[in-house]
């Protein structure tokens, strides 16, 4: 997959000038946040339960209409200029951070809004590869932008669902909705509950005073790719036996624990602990969910650790620096839960921090990391942050 272009931080750039130097007109800018998931992991396509939040980083698109169908895209990170004809009858992806433009142009075009060809300038400060979304991050930006210069208006879903659609089919990158949907409906101060099969949604209150902190193992295991997919077969098959006894199973969504419990002859025992965790995966997001409406921050960690157990040793996705970063978390003053966050196979820790406690945390436990594995880890704190919109 290409590198969306957030790697080069946003600080002290104005992208309306910047914009008018290189274009010469004013632009109408958007911005759009990266992610993180608070809980529920692996669920999202089993048609379960997630809880991501929108994080301070984010990227912005600047764009202006031009008089052709031509679409010509600067970005302000990688100071490289690519060119796209909207009327290309046959367009492919270059395998360049300019596909995530042009996939979106392309997706709209296709679901039926004509767009005006436009100048576009991108920057961003997500950071690059840590798992936090700096591909959806571009796209809703780009969409947004894009179709205020062709004076279209489109709803925050419909917006997340093209701009899936232009990572899985102009891209190539088989991503959930999840990253898409939360960079169009976040609100500050905020995580949101989202049901993956009927994209209906809850926000839910962050507690006061709590920061998001992002540990960064800085590693990534070779073998993530396949075992992705090998995962996800090892659900459809649990949702393949499980259907012989009850039909209408479309995906685990469909399966209650005490129904996988009585059929669990049924079932590998891989496949059976597969299972077992995307159904109390789904009971934990729903209990975090509640435990959030209730003010109950005591809750919250309980159910990250058992997450982080159930994703370790039932769906084995862990990695041994995932699990040393969360227990050197769990070891600081203001920690109130910790776990792995994202895909899995090393990526990053998140852990909910009472403010106070952040400068400690993020001291001790890059120290006590860099100290156990050799490697220096980047750890990016944040609170819940707003979802896309208009930037000055």
């Amino acid at each position: 997959m290409p590198p969306a272009p957030t790697d080069a931080p946003l600080a002290g750039v104005d992208l309306a000038q910047s914009f008018r130097r290189r274009f010469g007109a004013d632009p109408v800018v958007f911005r759009s946040p990266g992610r993180v998931n608070l809980i529920g992991e692996h669920t999202d396509y089993n048609d379960g339960f997630v809880m991501p939040a929108a994080i301070e980083f984010s990227c912005r698109a600047a764009a202006a209409p031009r008089s052709d169908r031509t679409l010509a895209v600067h970005s302000h990170n990688f100071q490289e200029t690519f060119e796209f004809s909207l009327d290309d009858p046959h367009p492919a992806a270059a395998r360049r951070w300019s596909d995530y433009v042009f996939g979106v142009a392309v997706m709209l075009e296709r679901a039926g809004h004509r767009l005006r060809g436009a100048n576009l300038l991108v920057s961003g400060d997500v950071p690059l590869g840590a798992g936090l979304s700096s591909s959806a991050a571009i796209e809703v930006a780009t969409a947004l932008a894009l179709l205020r210069v062709s004076g279209t208006e489109l709803g925050r879903t419909e917006i997340a669902r093209i701009c899936q659609r232009a990572e899985n089919e102009f891209v190539g990158a088989r991503c959930g909705i999840m990253d898409q949907f939360i960079a169009c409906h976040g609100r500050a101060e905020h995580a949101l509950m989202l049901d993956c099969r009927t994209l209906e949604f809850r926000l839910l209150p962050v507690p006061e005073g709590v920061r998001m902190v992002i540990a960064n193992t800085m590693v990534k295991h070779q073998i993530a790719g396949g075992e992705y997919n090998r995962r996800r077969a090892e659900c459809e098959e649990g949702v393949r036996r499980l259907a012989e006894v009850r039909p209408e199973i479309r995906a685990l969504r469909d399966v209650s624990p005490d129904e996988l419990e009585r059929e669990r002859g049924r079932l590998p025992q891989l496949v059976y602990r597969r299972c077992r965790h995307v159904l109390t995966e789904n009971a934990r997001v729903e209990a975090a969910a509640a435990a959030m409406e209730r003010g109950d921050v005591n809750a919250l960690g309980p159910l990250m650790a058992e997450s982080h157990r159930s994703l370790r040793d039932d769906y084995e996705v862990s990695a041994p620096e995932l699990d040393l970063m969360v227990e050197l978390a769990l070891k600081q003053d203001g920690v109130l839960g910790s776990r792995m966050t994202g895909g899995g196979f090393g990526g990053c820790t998140i852990s909910l921090v009472e403010s106070g406690g952040v400068e400690s945390f993020c001291r001790e436990v890059a120290a006590a990391y860099a100290r156990e594995t050799g490697k220096h880890p980047e750890i990016y704190v944040s609170a819940a942050a707003q979802g896309a919109g208009r930037s000055e």
